[in-house]
């Protein structure tokens, strides 16, 4: 090579002969969000159906049951849990479900299952620990293009 002259680099070509792998995933990102959301939702939405119609198996511990109307604070968590959870699903009002979500899973842990032994999987909190977090980072993220709220922030 003489001096001054350039020396021209390609990129590795996929095998698919487009973009390399991780732009393709970059690409994907916002509607994997939203389908993180959708999924999230939809799980945590099944456990206050569950307690609060004894349907999906029933409340935790009443085998089929329900949990009775009122009561502190298994009853108050299941409707967190089912309107939260369809919020989250849905995509409306994503951040402020996801917050109380994750407020409501924390206090959970701590309340129920932190009492029994330290490490999550020794004490049955990994649901608890898994919800909160994942609610957390749905707080920072936002719901994704894929919800109900992008129909109606349009129209503004």
């Amino acid at each position: 090579m003489t001096s001054g002259s350039t020396q021209t680099t390609s990129k590795p070509s996929s095998s698919h002969g487009s973009a390399p792998l991780a732009e393709r995933l970059d690409a994907a990102r916002p509607y994997v969000l939203s389908l993180f959301r959708i999924v999230v939702g939809l799980l945590f939405a099944c456990h206050g159906i569950a307690s609060l119609f004894g349907v999906l198996g029933g409340a935790a511990g009443t085998n089929g049951g329900t949990i009775d109307a009122g009561t502190w604070p298994g009853w108050y968590a299941a409707v967190i849990q089912m309107v939260c959870g369809l919020l989250v699903m849905i995509g409306a009002g994503t951040r402020g479900a996801a917050l109380i979500a994750s407020g409501s899973m924390a206090y959970a842990y701590f309340e129920t299952h932190q009492k029994l032994a330290l490490w999550p999987i020794q004490n049955g909190g990994e649901a608890a620990v898994m919800f909160c977090w994942a609610f957390l980072l749905l707080v920072f993220t936002g719901p994704g293009p894929l919800a109900l709220s992008r129909l109606y922030s349009r129209g503004r």
